[in-house]
């Protein structure tokens, strides 16, 4: 389970530590990618796995699963992180995310988002001033 918000900053070579106490929750296959309103997910290897059956599932024909499908694998690809923890962000996914060098690491219990740490701000703002009104609305789904 991934939890809490760490701030970092990548090195000179593009490279993000990830937290210590994530790190044991990623496997040697887990997946970096694009993720919505424009940051990146990190995916341990169960939740890629589960998030590609679901995929697997959308009918070709269909436009948005088309598009959905090359959101999300175009970019993607499979951490190696160092004996340090480090894992490169690659500038084609730095870039998507509006990542320069300040990061903000988000823990969403199955998964990993990787935020520029203005845009993670700015994100964080709304979901204070709506947070009442989200907890509303989903409080019957949950």
């Amino acid at each position: 389970m991934f939890l809490g918000t760490h701030t970092h900053n990548l090195d000179a070579k593009g490279r993000l530590a990830i937290p210590a106490r994530f790190r044991d929750g990623l496997g040697a296959d887990s997946v970096l990618t694009r993720g919505a309103d424009q940051c990146l997910v990190i995916y341990p290897p169960d939740a890629w796995r589960s998030l590609c059956a679901r995929i697997e599932t959308l009918p070709l024909s269909d436009h948005d699963a088309r598009m959905y499908r090359r959101f999300l694998f175009s970019d993607a690809m499979t951490l190696e992180p160092d004996g340090q923890g480090r894992i490169l962000l690659p500038a084609e996914l730095r870039r998507y995310a509006g990542i320069d060098r300040n990061v903000v690491v988000v823990g969403m219990d199955s998964v990993i988002e990787v935020w520029a740490a203005d845009a993670w701000e700015a994100i964080h703002q709304r979901l204070d001033a709506q947070a009442d009104e989200i907890i509303g609305r989903l409080g019957s789904m949950i």
